[in-house]
């Protein structure tokens, strides 16, 4: 039974940083694709925000939303069986509740049917 716990979350000024952690259990983080994803106030859980998606494997690739290139960082530490975020330069619209997730099995992509979902930490960015 995959389960995944997210922390890290918090309150923030803009332009500060923060590190979101997602500990996986149940099975090897490095076997498993592997997405952060945003909801946003207001907003339904169903119009929630690919962040960033790190593959499973040994050879890693990482991608990343346009709003949040050149300002996040998607990491893995197969030690630890967890997945990073590391968030700087923050801005006001990055606030929201952060969620990482699994793909199925096999699978490389976040874009879709992503499998199993932490309960999420939630980042507030304000003055």
């Amino acid at each position: 039974q995959v389960q995944l716990d997210e922390s890290g979350g918090g309150l923030v000024q803009p332009g500060g940083s923060l590190k979101l952690s997602c500990v996986v259990s149940g099975v090897t983080v490095d076997t498993y694709t592997i997405g952060w994803f945003r909801q946003a106030p207001g907003k339904e859980f169903e119009d929630r925000e690919q962040v960033s998606c790190i593959n499973r494997g040994r050879k890693i690739n990482r991608s990343y939303s346009d709003s949040v290139k050149g300002r996040f960082t998607i990491d893995r530490d197969n030690a630890k069986n967890t997945i990073y975020l590391q968030m700087t330069s923050l801005k006001p619209d990055d606030t929201g509740t952060y969620y990482c997730a699994t793909a199925p099995a096999g699978w490389n992509t976040c874009d879709y049917g992503m499998d199993v979902w932490g309960l999420g930490t939630q980042v507030t960015v304000s003055s």
